[in-house]
């Protein structure tokens, strides 16, 4: 059943605390797939005088309810249970109902082939019992399972098992006990036919632990992986942060029906299949790598997010935007160099502008700790995470890493145990230090990307130079009704070099500060920059050739998540690709040249000019993919042109068909003009040997499969028939489906057949197949003499075929969602084809799972960007989905605000 219901704001100004507390849980539950019953005894105490407990519910069935012992009169309506006149302590024993095998959101407990899984995050609790369904009100649990023992072999709950015997008619039962306290969203259960492997491992403070990865019996080769993942995030953290794994016991679960990634409840982490298993065969170096990284943010979440929780939804970038820079952090480290660190900051940069930037100019913008919601389930976006994890990067780029360990360390002192705000974090890092962090709060509480603009003035006579910052932060989203007060200038980090005309970084002093001043002398320094407007003046620079000035580098490392607006010339660019000592504006320099040039041709493309390749940019892109000296994956890095979606942004009005025409332009015009070059760097980076999936090897064949996507894409015969001798040589997914990409999207004749070959080898693999829709998905559309057949065609055709179903989020999303979110020039068709087909897909998804619905609506966040012609089809297809009746919450608040934009 949806939630139909008229649409409630939450405002975080009216946060109150719980007017009970509860100090323990027992649980029983009769698992049956039909009718589950659930019996929840709480001990509570009143901390409020005369007020009613009111418990959340949802599509429960309600059976009795007894207050110490005897029956208590109570009143469900309106997804609540009402209890009044409660004791000021007591005992209360609620008996419930619900239909897991029915339950197709995925929300609470629901049946996944044939096994029991739950998600409770961020309120699915209250469709499993009547409870205070809130991330503070914290306490303990003893869960009971019970389950016929032929169907259910394996029993699991949060904790420590304290209990297992034989019951009447081949059922059994397992006792769980968690000896943390933990809020209702961390609760779990798994039952079914699982197996696992297992290893002990030994803590810094000596105690053995034992860790399991339990899957389905067929999928037992494939966590290997992942087990060895959760054991370097257990040694990362112990290292980096002195944070131990405080329970006997850390388990891992896969399901092949999820909505997100993974969940980190206490002890019993529930993954997406997706996030989990990995083999050479089947999965990508992209999957390894996901995988390392997800298992280490939820393993990381025990303490950040466990440990110390959210006090309300409001403040969910506490545990999510402080774990997804932990995870980063770690992904880097694990890349075991500084330029595979750089690598990764370019990833997450790269993401962060592409996905988050857009959305923090739409019209579901909101603060890191938004002010209000409908939904919470639509607030579980890149700002929270993404950018979230961005604020928390400024920290440590404020603080230093030292400085930022003293404010971590600070934090769990104050606060283990409880359930905080955003703002404790903030004064936990600001009174460690001795910082007034006050300002930097901004970042919480204010939307939108700060425009930073440069300006510079070099003194050649006295060797100074005055760099001016600026920033501008327009009103965006709720920001933009009417009483909202101005936005303040943001405290950004604002990390610069100065390079001089031999390439090389020089020393920076800032006018008036002492020699033996911290960072006097460095070559990067972050400055505070605070104001509307702020000069920093350095002085003591020795003399360029000609009087020239040093050039700036930047905003190094990317030091926060703004827009630098810089009059760079292309030969400045040129310079700063070649010589910058930061390899993130070493990349950054050679995006600016591609930006710059693809939005030239995108003008050229409109007025019917004809399209020219730049020399300057050829030249360019042969001098990073010929030096041998960068790391592969750096190179391959620099040499993936900005997206489509990234150029889009760009523009005041958005072209997607003029875009593409461009990017194709250039990719092929690259591929014909430098082909004996990319013939080089694909001969150069083979990996022989049996597959690894470490970052050496990893990069070798990122930059070797680069390379063969513009060698088939020049439409030489010889290198798509390269390709295809790749496809059927490779040993390892990861060459197999670069080659099958190459092929799919360079329109080769042997395309077709190898999708049919694919197909034929995996379709009994799940996780491999879903690649295979999704590359159809967001496969080019057939133009010039390829001319004739839409891409949504062939999607629609995907959509009869005997393996796809919408009821799998993994499905759904590799077919629905790459097509509507991953491929701009076809879905937004000017006939309106693409909306037509979004419309009809987020009102059958939200039939069936709202979360998955409302991702979808969100698609058209930024409908207004685009030309009139589309715009028009985008906005009537926003109006078909909201003007249908029974839409569940999820959606109405997505495409509502949309609508109101």
């Amino acid at each position: 059943m949806l939630r139909t219901d008229t649409p409630v704001t939450v405002y975080r100004k009216d946060y109150s605390p719980p007017a009970f507390a509860f100090d323990h849980v027992d649980l029983v539950l009769e698992l049956d797939p039909e009718r589950t019953l659930v019996t929840s005894t709480v001990r509570f105490r009143r901390t409020a005088a005369d007020a009613a407990l009111v418990l959340a519910g949802e599509d429960l069935e309600l059976v009795s309810v007894k207050l110490d012992g005897q029956a208590f009169a109570a009143t469900a309506q309106d997804g609540t249970l009402t209890l009044a006149g409660l004791p000021g302590e007591g005992s209360l024993e609620i008996t419930t109902a619900c239909r897991p095998a029915a339950n197709t959101t995925l929300s609470g407990l629901y049946v996944s082939n044939g096994n029991f899984f739950t998600q409770c995050e961020a309120e699915g609790f209250r469709r499993i019992t009547y409870f205070l369904d809130r991330p503070d009100v914290m306490t303990t649990y003893r869960v009971t399972l019970r389950a016929d023992r032929a169907a259910y072999p394996v029993l699991l709950s949060n904790g420590n098992l304290v209990g297992r015997r034989e019951l009447p008619a081949g059922r059994h039962e397992a006792v769980w006990e968690d000896p943390f306290k933990k809020p209702s969203y961390l609760f779990a259960l798994v039952a079914g036919k699982l197996e696992c492997i297992e290893e002990r491992v030994v803590s810094a403070s000596g105690k053995e632990k034992l860790l399991q990865v339990w899957v389905e019996a067929q999928d037992l080769g494939k966590t290997r992986h992942a087990m060895d993942s959760l054991i370097h995030a257990i040694r990362w953290d112990e290292r980096r942060f002195g944070l131990e794994l405080d329970l006997d016991r850390f388990m891992i679960v896969a399901v092949g029906d999820f909505n997100m990634g993974a969940m980190e409840n206490k002890g019993l982490n529930i993954f997406n299949t997706k996030y989990v298993l990995a083999n050479a065969e089947t999965a990508t170096d992209t999957d390894f790598a996901n995988i390392e990284s997800v298992v280490g943010h939820e393993y990381f979440h025990n303490w950040t997010g466990n440990r110390v929780t959210c006090r309300d939804w409001f403040q969910l970038s506490l545990k999510e935007g402080l774990t997804v820079f932990r995870d980063q952090e770690f992904s880097a480290d694990m890349m075991g160099s500084e330029s595979g660190r750089a690598v990764k900051r370019i990833e997450d940069v790269r993401l962060l502008r592409q996905v988050q930037f857009p959305e923090d100019a739409g019209p579901m913008a909101h603060p890191v700790r938004p002010d209000s919601y409908e939904e919470i389930n639509n607030f579980y976006t890149v700002t929270v995470y993404e950018k979230g994890a961005e604020v928390v990067r400024m920290y440590q780029t404020l603080l230093g890493r030292d400085g930022f360990r003293k404010g971590m360390d600070l934090y769990f002192r104050r606060h283990d145990g409880q359930a905080v705000a955003c703002d404790d974090f903030r004064a936990a890092m600001a009174d460690a230090n001795g910082r007034d962090l006050g300002q930097f709060g901004l970042w919480y509480s204010q939307a939108g990307t700060p425009v930073v603009s440069v300006r510079s003035a070099w003194d050649a006579k006295d060797g100074s130079f005055t760099l001016t910052l600026s920033q501008h932060c327009p009103k965006v989203g709720i920001e933009t009704r009417a009483g909202t007060p101005d936005k303040q200038p943001f405290h950004i980090p604002f990390a610069i070099g100065l390079i001089g005309a031999d390439g090389r970084d020089l020393p920076l002093h800032l006018d008036g500060e002492a020699g033996d001043a911290p960072g006097a002398g460095d070559t990067t320094r972050v400055l505070d920059f605070t104001g509307a407007e702020q000069s920093f003046r350095f002085t003591g620079l020795p003399a360029q050739p000609g009087g020239a000035a040093p050039l700036p580098s930047l905003l190094r490392n990317f030091s926060a998540p703004v827009i630098v607006d810089a009059d760079y010339t292309d030969a400045q660019l040129t310079f700063l690709l070649a010589h910058d000592s930061d390899p993130f504006n070493r990349w950054e320099a050679g995006q600016r040249l591609a930006t710059r040039a693809l939005l030239q041709l995108v003008s050229d493309a409109q007025a019917g000019r004809e399209l020219r390749l730049a020399p300057e940019l050829v030249a360019a892109v042969r001098t990073v993919l010929s030096d041998d000296s960068l790391n592969p994956a750096f190179r391959e890095q620099a040499l993936l042109l900005p997206a489509e979606a990234y150029l889009a942004e760009r523009m005041s009005v958005a072209d997607p068909a003029a875009i593409h025409r461009a990017r194709q332009f250039l990719r092929e015009g690259l591929a014909r003009a430098l082909q004996p070059e990319w013939l080089a760097a694909y001969e150069a980076n083979a990996t022989p040997g049996p597959y690894s999936p470490d970052a050496a090897s990893a990069a070798k064949r990122a930059l070797r499969n680069l390379a063969l996507g513009y060698l088939a894409d020049s439409g030489d015969a010889a290198m798509q028939a390269l390709a295809e001798r790749q496809y059927h040589a490779a040993d390892n997914m990861t060459d197999r489906f670069a080659a099958l990409s190459a092929l799919v999207n360079s329109f080769a004749p042997g395309r077709e057949a190898a999708l049919a070959d694919f197909y034929q080898r995996f379709e009994h693999d799940a996780l491999v197949i879903d690649k295979w829709f999704s590359l159809q998905g967001m496969q080019r559309g057939e133009i010039g003499a390829h001319a004739g057949k839409r891409t949504l065609d062939t999607v629609r055709a995907l959509m009869e075929h005997p393996a796809f179903t919408l009821r799998n989020p993994n499905r759904a999303r590799a077919l629905i969602f790459s097509f509507c979110s991953g491929n701009p020039a076809q879905f937004h068709a000017e006939d309106g084809a693409g909306y037509r087909f979004w419309a009809e897909q987020v009102l059958a998804l939200d039939a069936i799972n709202p979360q998955v619905a409302a991702r979808l609506a969100r698609v058209m966040d930024r409908w207004q960007k685009y030309t009139p012609v589309l715009r028009d089809g985008m906005r009537a297809a926003l109006e078909q989905v909201s003007a249908a009746p029974s839409l569940s919450r999820d959606v109405r608040e997505i495409v509502g605000k949309a609508l109101a934009a």
